[in-house]
């Protein structure tokens, strides 16, 4: 494996909500003080208008002018952002698309059918990364690149853009959209001396708890002296549950070797083995041959039309049936500090400050059978008997009684803290009437640190009566696991069996880990204006990322399950998981009994647990990427010399980007306390590209505008994937070898919209995107025996997984992209057309239909493609949509939006026999509403997922088996907000 490195070279007041519907769209701006001079039909209007309306308005105006496709959203007031989670909020921009992770909330977003992989994102001018972790269906924690929007609280921003057409003066890096945040600034305020306090309470209805959230921002100016200063703190606490149904996977009947086959079957399965008590009349010792031959026949004769000869390889069940119960501790802080220093109009220069910490700590509690997770190694499927069976015409799992199962009771305690640090100088100089000096120095850091992620786990061994039914509707199942699981005394904690039984223990899982983020920004700008029709601009820019990622090992004696100390029983070391069965129905038992880690690691005096680095197979790995650029750009207003509206951009982009990484792999030795050390491995990677982009506006007609936009982009793969390493889950024979020799996305890419400003404040528009995506980045698996990969036999101590077994590995590979092309319908109307009380209306309205045809490889055999498709890109839904019908006056506001989002691909490809995994449409609505008591004074009331909406991951595009469904609930927020 080693070797291999070296070869590869998202009524009144009342009866708003009421009317409510489901469509919005959003609309572009810098920061709310900074909107551009009104247009001259918004000049002539009579209504004046403050609050969210004011904050469209100012982002319509910003939009108009603009020669790129820009959409923005702007604070309604200072410390204000229109909703509670930054990523929530641009799910009304048009073309976006909201990600969500656990507890249902606001990740990272898609623009364009374009994943998070595909755009970068800006923090005061400045590009930055963020990371959060997650639950493992969710994907974890992101590798470098992508951006987590959950670790910021709104309240210390006040605009994001997205830049959804790149500029020669824009760095490189986005298929999607370059998305800026910023933070307020002193000087943009209208009073010398600014104080915002606003404090909240927060209740979801599945936690049953009110948590708080807070902000407060203070801004001064100096006199005359130009000299301003801004700090902002915002603060938050809040308790998440989640319940719902997880299957881990779907696999086929075979793959982990089929199940027990019935008294006299022709083809005993399995085979006699005295070590584990196999025989004519039993499964394994004390486990008899129970299943029908009607039953296990139908599995028997289920095969694939491309495994005619594998009995069962057409009949699929879940991997691991269970319920689940998740339970967070939320802890978010942060804080913006801004020194400004504007003494004239040829002066600005600002010192900005950031800091950002998300603290996370998850507890998820399963109940589920794993034995379909088992090969006989483990004394697994083999030994379980099939009693009754039924399947559909594709070979789901339709209803199951089983004997001869294990049952487990799992819990994960996963704590992480992610952090966000940044400080830039931003400049602006005037040096004549013709010449413009601007630039940027920065630096940021983001940290992601696993802390902990500790499995326990009791189990109960060869349970009878086992079943799981689909037939009573819904998409997840009714499960019944034969025992008493709310009773300690059925499960078992112990050391496991030398018959490959296991009764209990736990697992560092994902180990004590943190990934690293550096990045530093140099930037400098000349613009020299020739004349009030034609101005040149250029520039240089110098970026360097080192991306370090570590994770440590525990010592082998800290690893080795042990029985209960004498005079302990199971109930001494457990808790119990309730509520399930109200908050979530299915079947789900009202109470199961849990190992409670705390107690556990009391027990066992596992407090302290000694960890080691690379000398004992942890790992480190690092990527230090180097970015030089340069860019020429012309901008250009032909209005005044033809007769009718032609302004725009264009230019060129060079850059250079050389890469180097290292890391170490885990190999064998015995000296070590682990048995295993690391070897270094190292690997660089050098390419360059020239980026030509062009933005035409033209206006032919007073208040419409034609926008023509084409250009070459580029992003760069994601930083984890870069390190020469490799790594493997013996418990779930997966594993990973990365590919430090990637080269870049690249595309071609093309625009055209309509835009019609058909009164102040109003729009309707239409825009066409096209790109080519000339290559693309994609994962192949392939199955390979774990004795071929290189890799020494102690990474798979304590898992009961034999070296001859095989393993799904994944690397990789640079692969042709294919078109992605759609249409994107955006509203933006005010009702001041009306008279009164009905003026006081507006609705926005957004919707985008987006196809692709990527061609993806399924299956390989040592690297070459054995099965291929053709299929959506990973992360597009091919119709979103947005609303939002809002009422304002000079006291009270209220609105409602609706979010709609197509069902998308979340991964491919799947496990064998499944094509993808999926994520099913969704539609959240909210809704907010505001009363001034006085001029200073606000009362806020908010509402999150109206519509109780449950999300679904499924696998395989024709079956759709469900893999997650889980239930996060309503939200509700009261609040009150006071300036002075």
């Amino acid at each position: 494996m080693i070797e291999h490195y070296s070869r590869i070279a998202s009524a009144r007041r009342s009866s708003v909500i009421a009317l409510a519907v489901a469509m919005m769209a959003g609309a572009p701006a810098l920061a709310q003080d900074q909107a551009p001079q009104a247009q001259p039909d918004q000049e002539n209007a009579d209504i004046v208008v403050t609050g969210f309306r004011a904050s469209l308005n100012s982002a319509l105006s910003m939009k108009r002018q603009e020669a790129a496709a820009i959409d923005s959203i702007v604070a309604e007031d200072i410390g204000k952002f229109p909703d509670s989670n930054l990523a929530e909020s641009m799910q009304r921009v048009p073309g976006i698309a909201l990600q969500r992770g656990d507890g249902g909330e606001g990740r990272n977003i898609s623009v364009r059918g374009l994943g998070p992989a595909f755009t970068r994102t800006r923090i005061n001018g400045m590009e930055g990364t963020s990371q959060t972790g997650s639950s493992d269906i969710y994907g974890a924690g992101n590798n470098g690149r992508s951006f987590d929007f959950n670790v910021f609280p709104t309240e210390i921003f006040s605009a994001l853009s997205v830049r959804k057409t790149p500029s020669a003066d824009v760095e490189e890096g986005s298929l999607g959209a370059t998305v800026d945040l910023s933070a307020p600034k002193p000087m943009e305020q209208k009073e010398d001396f600014v104080l915002s306090m606003t404090a909240r309470g927060v209740y979801n209805e599945l936690s049953k708890e009110v948590d708080p959230r807070a902000s407060l921002l203070v801004s001064k100016k100096f006199g005359d002296s130009g000299f301003g200063i801004l700090g902002s703190v915002a603060y938050q606490k809040r308790h998440i549950r989640e319940v719902g149904y997880s299957a881990v996977d779907i696999l086929s009947a075979n793959t982990n070797g089929g199940f027990c086959s019935p008294v006299g079957f022709a083809l005993q399965n399995p085979a006699d083995n005295a070590a584990k008590g196999a025989d004519a009349l039993n499964c394994s010792t004390g486990n008899p041959r129970t299943s029908t031959s009607a039953a296990y026949q139908a599995i028997y004769d289920l095969r694939r039309d491309d495994l005619p000869n594998t009995p069962g390889s057409g009949a699929f069940l879940p991997r691991i049936p269970r319920y689940l119960n998740s339970e967070q501790n939320q802890e978010r802080i942060g804080g913006s500090l801004t020194l400004q220093f504007n003494p004239d109009d040829d002066t600005d220069i600002s010192l900005d400050m950031l800091y950002s910490r998300f603290e996370v700590t998850r507890r998820d509690n399963y109940i589920a059978a794993i034995s379909f997770a088992r090969s006989a190694a483990n004394n697994g499927q083999p030994m379980t008997s099939v009693r009754d069976i039924e399947f559909d015409e594709n070979g789901s799992l339709v209803q199951g009684v089983f004997d001869g199962v294990d049952v487990r009771s799992e819990g994960l305690v996963d704590h992480f803290v992610s952090t966000f640090k940044q400080a830039n100088l931003n400049f602006r100089r005037r040096l004549n009437d013709s010449l413009e000096l601007s630039g940027i120095v920065g630096f940021n850091r983001s940290i992601w640190d696993g802390k902990k992620r500790l499995q326990t786990f009791m189990d109960a061994i060869d349970t009878d009566g086992f079943s799981i039914d689909y037939s009573k509707g819904g998409t997840t199942p009714t499960l019944g696991f034969g025992i008493d699981v709310n009773d300690p005394a059925s499960f078992n904690y112990a050391p496991g069996r030398s018959d490959g039984t296991v009764l209990g223990g736990f697992s560092y899982q994902g180990k004590p880990s943190k990934n690293t983020t550096d990045n530093m920004t140099a930037d400098i700008n000349l613009k020299w204006t020739v004349s009030d029709a034609f101005s040149i601009k250029g520039g240089a820019q110098y970026r360097r990322s080192n991306f370090l990622s570590t994770f440590l090992r525990p010592y082998n004696a800290d690893t080795v399950v042990r029985a209960l100390p004498a005079g302990t029983t199971l109930a001494d070391i457990t808790t119990t998981i309730t509520g399930v069965d109200k908050l979530w129905g299915h079947g789900a038992p009202s109470s199961w009994a849990a190992i409670d880690p705390d107690k556990w690691a009391d027990t066992f005096g596992f407090d302290d647990v000694r960890y080691c680095g690379v000398e004992c197979g942890g790992g480190r790995s690092r990527v230090r990427e180097e970015v030089m650029s340069s860019y020429l750009m012309a901008n250009f207003d032909l209005s005044d010399a033809i007769g009718f509206g032609i302004r725009g951009d264009v230019g060129m982009r060079y850059v250079k980007t050389d890469m180097l990484s290292s890391g170490y792999i885990a190999v064998a030795q015995a000296s070590s306390p682990t048995g295993l050390t690391g070897q270094f491995a190292a690997a660089s990677n050098s390419y360059d590209d020239w980026l030509p982009s062009a933005n035409i506006v033209v206006e032919p007609v007073e208040n419409v505008l034609v926008r023509f936009s084409g250009a070459k982009v580029m992003a760069r793969p994601e930083l984890g994937l870069l390190t020469p390493t490799s790594g493997v889950n013996p418990v779930t024979r997966v594993g990973n070898v990365n590919n430090p020799f990637l080269d870049p996305i690249r595309a071609n890419t093309f625009d055209v919209a309509v835009e019609w400003y058909f009164r102040p404040g109003s729009l309707l528009s239409a825009a066409f995107f096209y790109k080519d995506i000339k290559s693309f980045i994609q994962n192949v698996n392939s199955q390979i025996p774990f004795n071929q990969l290189g890799l020494p036999n102690a990474l798979l101590e304590n898992s009961n997984t034999l070296p001859d077994e095989l393993f799904t590995v994944s690397q990789p590979f640079n692969t042709p992209g294919g078109k992605l092309k759609g249409i994107e319908l955006n509203a933006q109307i005010p009702f001041t057309f009306l008279d009164g009380f009905f003026s006081n209306f507006g609705v926005l309205a957004n919707y985008t239909h987006v196809t692709s045809k990527i061609d993806y490889i399924l299956a390989s055999v040592n690297g070459v493609p054995t099965v291929t498709t053709t299929a959506d890109l990973v992360g597009l839904s091919p119709n979103t949509a947005s609303g939002t019908l809002y009422y304002e006056d000079d006291k009270f506001s209220i609105r409602t939006t609706g979010n709609f989002r197509d069902k998308f691909i979340r991964g491919i490809p799947a496990s064998p026999g499944s094509d993808l995994q999926g994520n099913a449409k969704t539609f959240y609505m909210d809704a907010s509403a505001s009363y001034n008591v006085t001029d200073r004074l606000k009362i806020i009331v908010e509402a999150q997922n109206l519509t109780d909406e449950q999300n679904r991951l499924y696998i395989d595009s024709q079956r759709q088996d469900t893999l997650f469904e889980t239930r996060i609930g309503r939200t509700f927020t009261f609040g009150v907000t006071y300036r002075m």
